[in-house]
């Protein structure tokens, strides 16, 4: 069983920038995908981005493009990150990583929650106006 950690979260004012930590207790293969997602009250959990450890390509909600940026780290065990710019109380949600190290999601299913098996335990983002 793969273990992620999360780091990172806090309490921010509008306009303020965070930079969330995910860190694997495996290592990444070729056919990785690591990603973020979140979940505010009362609503249901959404994609937030993806990166495939293989070219390193990156995709994102529509929402958060242009703000966030998401990283891997591919010296260590697999890490990912989550550069945080600009943030609205709209991007206030619990944010958690989620990976599938060893076999590859498919384009089309890459922002589906189900397409991930190993999740962490969620970081609290909260941001005021």
């Amino acid at each position: 069983q793969v273990q992620l950690v999360e780091s990172g979260g806090g309490l921010v004012q509008a306009g303020d920038s965070l930079r969330l930590s995910c860190e694997a207790s495996a290592r990444a293969s070729s056919s990785t995908t690591m990603g973020w997602f979140r979940q505010a009250p009362g609503k249901e959990r959404e994609f937030v981005a993806a990166i495939r450890w293989n070219g390193g390509h990156t995709y994102y909600s529509d929402s958060v493009k242009g703000r966030f940026t998401i990283s891997r780290d591919n010296t260590k065990s697999a890490a990912v990150y989550l550069q945080m710019n600009s943030l609205t109380p709209e991007d206030t949600a619990v944010y958690y990583c989620a990976a599938r190290l060893s076999t590859r999601i498919i384009l089309s299913a890459i922002r589906q929650s189900t397409q991930y098996d190993s999740w962490g335990q969620g970081t609290q983002v909260t941001v005021s106006s």
